[in-house]
């Protein structure tokens, strides 16, 4: 008991939003009267908070550096506009207008980053500006009009889905709510339930590899009770996460982006050297400077690629509506940057995670839906989502002001000040960079 205790008291953030996260669900499944993890509605969760979820992932990496980007909305609805365009007056053909999309994406996000990181003007006042030039070019691209009736191919990435195994055939039982409670049984998506298991598989090998790695080095991994419970309900996640969606119509191809771009990017962030010189900037730069770390080439890169997810961001919006219009993407930036801040991003920079960004995204999802589907007003949604918002920043000032006693304890009583080596590697260890003392003047 106690080392659970420990483990849920050093990891706070972490576990409170995947528990607040749990409890959300299960408050909108009461009131919704069990509507909310409909399959058809878990399949409209993922598909209307997509582009919010690619848009969370890189905000998270332009928070960790320090950072914010308030233009993603206004790119968002240039590029999709420029992209419908592309589609329709010029009669390009898909794969290439996405490539000119995300190309064009990157593009503006080199053009912030140069004034960031190079020219050193404040994020906020380079990505309003930003803001406000790209929602001019949106209008001047549509000359104040939609663009609608895009391409199949197009509409695929928005609302298309996998297709199903031919010649397999598997039977599930399905609850049906309505007139009373039931069930039925129908004819489920097997490829859906061969991804699942496969994710399955692949999460307990990794799990079981790192546990493994940490014991051989002589660090700390915890009990095998905790481990084994923790693997058991994330294996258990995934399997009724995958059998909601196997027994309606499988998963959306969108889905499968954005697993990719999960994966993906928490394996850059938390395994590789990019990732932890993203951590180190946002720290503490100087530090990090000092260490070898090209903090301006690292930070230009890092708004380089929000651009170029705010770009898929834009194609998966319009291709989801079926249309560009000049208002799309209004208010993405403030929903992006909430899911980051609610997923554990420290409004100090140096503190957050991919996972947490996904999390703080399905959060605000949840709610949006499970508040539409009771018939609760805009008004009072925005005032509820306002809230949650301020709970959580004032989540991390409390842990920040908690921990600080302790680490300045820990400096004081230290044998000995830190090598330039141990230095170095602090300040490429992401999340310790905040331990690298600064030289004296």
């Amino acid at each position: 008991m106690a080392t659970l205790l420990d483990l849920v008291r050093n990891n706070a953030r972490q576990y409170g939003m995947v528990i607040a996260l749990a409890l959300i669900v299960v408050l909108f499944q009461i009131l919704t009267g069990g509507l909310l993890l409909q399959p058809q509605n878990v399949t409209n969760l993922i598909l209307q908070n997509s582009y919010i979820l690619i848009l969370a992932i890189g905000m998270m990496l332009v928070i960790i550096t320090g950072h914010i980007d308030l233009s993603v909305g206004s790119v968002v609805a240039f590029v999709g506009a420029l992209s419908a365009v592309m589609l329709t007056a010029w009669d390009l053909p898909v794969p290439l207008v996405v490539v000119l999309a995300i190309t064009v994406g990157a593009l503006i996000g080199a053009w912030h980053g140069f004034w960031v990181a190079y020219v050193r003007i404040p994020a906020f006042i380079v990505t309003l500006a930003g803001m406000l030039i790209f929602r001019g070019a949106t209008m001047v691209t549509l000359g104040g009009e939609s663009i609608s009736q895009l391409p199949p191919g197009l509409r695929a990435l928005g609302s298309g889905y996998l297709p199903a195994m031919e010649n397999v055939a598997v039977t599930l039982p399905r609850v049906r709510f309505g007139d009373g409670v039931g069930i039925t049984f129908v004819e489920a998506h097997t490829l859906t339930l061969a991804l699942g298991l496969l994710a399955s598989v692949a999460l307990v090998w990794s799990a079981v590899r790192n546990r493994d790695r940490l014991a051989r080095h002589g660090l700390r991994v915890g009990a095998r009770s905790v481990f084994l419970a923790r693997v058991i309900m994330t294996v258990g996640a995934i399997t009724a996460f995958c059998y909601m969606l196997a027994i309606h119509r499988g998963i959306p191809i969108v889905g499968v982006l954005l697993l990719v771009l999960i994966v993906g990017y928490a394996f850059v962030m938390g395994n590789m050297t990019v990732g932890r010189r993203i951590y180190a900037v946002g720290g503490n730069e100087k530090a990090a400077m000092l260490s070898g770390v090209r903090t301006q080439a690292t930070t230009f890169w890092v708004f380089v690629n929000m651009g170029a997810l705010s770009a898929l961001a834009g194609l998966v919006f319009v291709a989801r509506l079926n249309a560009a219009t000049p208002r799309a993407g209004t208010m993405f930036e403030l929903e992006a940057i909430a899911a980051a801040f609610i997923g554990g991003a420290s409004a100090y920079g140096g503190v957050g995670t991919v996972v947490g960004a996904v999390i703080g995204a399905l959060v605000m999802g949840v709610m949006n839906n499970g508040m539409s589907i009771i018939g609760l007003g805009v008004d009072w949604q925005q005032l509820i989502k306002g809230l949650v918002l301020l709970a959580a920043v004032a989540f991390d000032i409390y842990n920040k002001t908690r921990v600080a006693p302790r680490r300045v304890h820990a400096e004081s009583t230290a044998d000995r000040p830190p090598e330039p080596a141990e230095s170095t590697a602090l300040a490429a260890g992401g999340s310790a960079v905040g331990r690298v003392r600064e030289s004296p003047p």
